[in-house]
């Protein structure tokens, strides 16, 4: 049977937003514990690794959320933390690796879901979201064409992983002192194929204040 293990990872200082993001409260609960409970809950996750600023919480998260089986200290870069992450993973534990930004509590069980089982067929998945407005392309605020959006997503996690894959893109990655945007791009580095399925408009990542009012409004409603 497919083992999966999800590594969480909320180990940013929130520079734009002015604090951790990850510990600001939505609708009374911190950012982190929503996504907390989405994936403690999945019967598809079988374990989760939660990456962090400090661990000095540590006992706190092991207490409340049963399937975290490690509490990990994050790195300078947000790719540095999710090497940590996945190094906390024991390989006869896990086939499958999602990786997941702590600060996108909107994610939701359909969406873990669907990431998990196009895994299990293609190896390498990212949830996407088409773009529907017109892009530019411009250098000194003069426009130099306009890009075709019917090719252009917008990316989301959680992010999916055959587990060797994404070891392997991510000690190419270390050796070659490369940093990507997200894990795909260092799987893309490897020649591999990573396929896109559809994300959810509701899967925000909490970057500016203004994003906690919208996670807000999409709960509400």
């Amino acid at each position: 049977m497919t083992k999966v293990a999800a590594v969480i990872v909320a180990a940013g200082g929130g520079r734009r937003f002015g604090s951790a993001k990850q510990f600001a409260l939505l609708q009374g609960k911190p950012v982190l514990d929503w996504s907390l409970e989405t994936f403690n809950a999945h019967p598809g996750i079988d374990e989760i690794i939660l990456v962090l600023p400090d661990v000095r919480s540590k006992k706190s998260f092991l207490a409340r959320y049963e399937k975290i089986a490690a509490v990990v200290k994050g790195g300078e870069e947000r790719q540095d933390s999710v090497s940590l992450g996945f190094r906390a993973i024991e390989p006869r534990r896990a086939s499958i690796v999602l990786v997941h930004d702590g600060a996108r509590p909107l994610a939701g069980r359909d969406l873990v879901e669907r990431v998990i089982e196009q895994t299990r067929q293609k190896g390498a998945v990212i949830p996407g979201l088409l773009l529907d407005e017109t892009i530019k392309e411009a250098a000194a605020g003069e426009v130099l064409g306009t890009l075709d959006r019917t090719r252009l997503f917008r990316v989301q996690t959680p992010q999916g992983f055959f587990y060797p894959l994404l070891k392997r893109a991510l000690e190419k990655a270390k050796a070659d002192h490369f940093y990507g945007k997200d894990e795909a791009a260092l799987v893309e580095r490897l020649g591999e194929r990573v396929f896109v399925i559809d994300g959810d408009p509701r899967n925000i990542k909490i970057t500016v204040p203004l994003d906690l009012k919208i996670a807000e409004a999409f709960l509400a409603d």
